[in-house]
């Protein structure tokens, strides 16, 4: 009988060994993204139905925050496991740009994957004369969200035309609906919003009244460099749109941090661009997203995951 109850006893003890590795087997992933009526949010969605899907025992969960700022110091503190965020505010939030947000460098932050270019879109109700960077000096203009990633592309593009804040009748730091909404009112010169092309936030103010797109000149765009390109607004984009507008984009990176472990940081790389078409379906700037631009300008160390799928794909030799 002794021998039968050590059995037991051992078995038991076997058993609450291997409760813990049950309970782990359940992966949570919470995808961190932007304001509702932006790009991220809907690929976000898409992206957390796909990791959901695809990854044995994981549970998603979709985060909309003030984007890109807010999105990486959330990453750092362990609030998140993949997140969509600007280059321009990852190389920031590497270095430990405190007057972007970010109080000291967030070293365990790393890289995914660069995603889709982000177009700096200025529109204007028509009725504020506004055709170009100049005519806004007096106007009221919102800027995005404070700090966020959109606010900090208005600054970079104020200081690289020879502009500030200061030039401005008023500056609303507002979202991309709320901003819309004040223009639909008459309450709001002008929108700056930092989006994939298509963006809801501005289909909506096209159909509801006469827009004016602002073009961002090409030797504002020289000025301010690296990570931001020369880009175009096609015509059609939104209603009354009719000419090819000149703008100035910058590349969205999926970032995650450095205690994500390799296996599902490598199954998020995978699924991503294995199921772009379901990801497309979600919001067409996933159109965009492409395998051999994966790496282009990674502005912080890729997560070993990642860079296990970019060695098996050929990317990284």
């Amino acid at each position: 009988m002794s021998g039968l109850k050590c059995r037991l006893t051992a078995l038991a003890a076997a058993a609450a060994l291997a409760l813990p590795v049950t309970a782990k087997a359940e992966e949570f992933i919470n995808v961190l993204t932007g304001g509702t009526s932006g790009v991220y949010y809907p690929l976000g969605v898409g992206l957390a139905k796909i990791y959901g899907d695809n990854i044995p025992g994981a549970r998603t969960q979709v985060q909309s925050t003030k984007a890109s700022v807010e999105n990486l110091n959330l990453l750092q503190q362990g609030k998140g496991e993949i997140a969509l965020a600007l280059g321009d505010s990852v190389k920031k939030a590497w270095d430990g740009d405190a007057e972007a947000g970010f109080k000291a460098p967030l070293d365990k932050l790393r890289g995914i994957a660069a995603v889709y270019p982000n177009y700096i879109q200025i529109v204007a109700s028509k009725d504020s004369g506004i055709a170009s960077l100049a005519d806004l000096k007096g106007k009221s203009l919102s800027v995005g969200a404070p700090k966020s990633g959109t606010e900090l592309n208005a600054r970079a593009i104020f200081a690289a035309a020879g502009m500030s804040y200061d030039d401005l009748g008023k500056t609303e730091y507002l979202p991309f609906a709320e901003s819309v909404e004040l223009m639909k009112n008459r309450q709001l010169d002008a929108t700056l919003q930092s989006a994939g092309l298509g963006v809801a936030s501005i289909k909506d103010l096209s159909t509801s009244i006469p827009v004016q797109m602002v073009s961002v000149p090409a030797d504002v765009v020289e000025k301010l460099g690296a990570p931001y390109i020369a880009a175009t607004i096609p015509a059609g984009t939104y209603d009354g749109q009719d000419a090819d507008v000149a703008t100035v984009a910058v590349v969205n990176f999926l970032v995650t941090r450095d205690d994500v472990s390799d296996e599902t940081a490598y199954q998020m790389t995978k699924l991503l661009f294995e199921n772009l078409p379901e990801l497309e379906a979600a919001h067409k700037a996933a159109a965009q997203i492409k395998l051999d631009h994966a790496l282009d300008g990674m502005p912080i160390p890729l997560h070993p995951g990642a860079e296990r799928y970019y060695k098996e794909v050929g990317l990284i030799k």
